[in-house]
């Protein structure tokens, strides 16, 4: 059973978005959302890995009736929440959809006792790092020519006490 929110768009009133598990059939609009928002995407392998390879990990995806609008895939590592990957189709972004993952992915963890999350951001993903702020995270370190393509810092953020606050 997914969370619902409500978001508003210029043309509605209001239109219901559901966030729930990612599953196979969903990698078509999965790696089509990446490719539109990355540089270097993830590749099939890897988001397959994400669905099937690893006991860690979550995929969620954020859909409007049977239109797909986002994913975040993150790992839950015993205490640790780690934000993995993060992207919502350009048609839907600015509309509360990535909140909405963010939100219920801290959720999800914070009901199974994280005490902690982090992730890594471009130091040039203001948006992004923006999005995190508004939930508490904090910039905590710099990781030096962490991404290629092209070459850049990553921010490193970190929400602090999620089981406890």
């Amino acid at each position: 059973m997914g969370t619902q929110i409500f978001m508003k768009r210029p043309a509605e009133t209001a239109a219901e978005v559901v966030i729930e598990p990612a599953r196979l059939a969903d990698l078509e609009h999965i790696l089509r959302i990446a490719q539109e928002s990355f540089v270097a995407p993830w590749t099939r392998k890897m988001f397959e890995a994400e669905l099937s390879g690893n006991a860690f990990a979550h995929l969620l995806a954020a859909r409007r009736r049977t239109d797909l609008l986002g994913y975040l895939s993150f790992w839950l590592v015993f205490e640790e929440l780690r934000v993995m990957d993060l992207a919502v189709a350009p048609a839907a972004r600015r509309r509360g959809v990535g909140r909405a993952l963010v939100s219920r992915a801290l959720r999800f963890a914070q009901d199974r006792g994280a005490s902690r999350a982090v992730l890594e951001v471009r130091e040039s993903n203001e948006a992004a790092q923006a999005l995190y702020a508004r939930f508490g995270f904090r910039r905590v370190a710099r990781r030096a020519g962490y991404y290629s393509h092209p070459t850049e810092d990553a921010i490193l953020m970190e929400l602090a006490l999620l089981g406890g606050s």
